[in-house]
């Protein structure tokens, strides 16, 4: 899996590439996107419970996922094939990509079906961003808009829910958090230092024959970056030397 060209088989057997948009989108609903926090406790607490990389690793597959549900209805696709690269980077060393900018504003609004939803996604994946790059311990929190959003544009929602459910057991077993929530001050002032936790690759979430260890995941996640134009990615800066 060095690249995004080829359609991972979970997600082709969800239906979600070329599929009709039908899923509901309405205020009700991108308020809960957009606010998820209440009402999601549980979700909430179980990604507290993955480290930093991890998080940023699942980011990058809900992305994907989003990112081929949407792909022939919109041309906003391209720029979000670029950040799936630049997440997967920031695994291996974030200070050789740059910000995931996106609607500094916030003046775009998150109707339509399409343009609103992946509005909504890249909203998200910017605020993820923002809290890994600052070292926030309220960095995985974030991803619960993320995977909300994910799954209620999946046609086959139970092929989601089996993914989730087994890619999650398996960070938590292999990528826990070293903190816990009830530890936190929730002035978010602190700073988590994430660079020595193991690295994660595509494999580890797409391909079920895939198995992890930190050397396997560190020879996938180079070849992946190995095999990507960095030049024609304006969210990666390899000039920078590896801290």
């Amino acid at each position: 899996m060095r690249n995004l060209n080829n359609v991972p088989k979970v997600i082709m057997e969800s239906k979600s590439i070329g599929h009709p948009i039908d899923f509901s989108w309405t205020k009700k609903k991108i308020d809960k996107f957009l606010d998820p926090l209440e009402g999601n406790e549980d979700l909430e607490n179980l990604l507290m419970q993955i480290n930093h990389k991890a998080s940023i690793g699942l980011t990058a597959a809900l992305l994907e996922w989003i990112y081929w549900r949407f792909t022939g209805y919109t041309v906003a696709v391209n720029d979000t094939q670029k950040r799936i690269e630049a997440l997967w980077c920031s695994v291996n060393n974030r200070e050789q990509t740059n910000p995931l900018l996106f609607d500094l504003d916030l003046d775009v609004p998150a109707t339509g079906s399409v343009n609103g939803a992946l509005w909504i996604a890249l909203m998200n994946v910017r605020l993820i961003d923002i809290r890994y790059r600052k070292g926030s311990y309220f960095l995985q929190s974030e991803l619960i808009g993320l995977v909300l959003l994910a799954r209620h544009i999946t046609p086959k929602k139970k092929k989601f829910d089996n993914w989730f459910s087994q890619v999650i057991t398996e960070l938590v077993h292999s990528h826990s958090c070293t903190y816990r929530n009830t530890e936190l001050d929730e002035t978010d002032e602190a700073i988590y230092d994430s660079s020595n936790e193991p690295v994660l690759c595509r494999e580890f979430f797409f391909d079920s024959k895939f198995k992890y260890s930190n050397e396997e995941a560190e020879n996938a996640l180079h070849n992946f970056i190995d095999n990507l134009d960095l030049k024609s990615n304006p969210f990666l800066d390899f000039s920078r030397k590896a801290s």
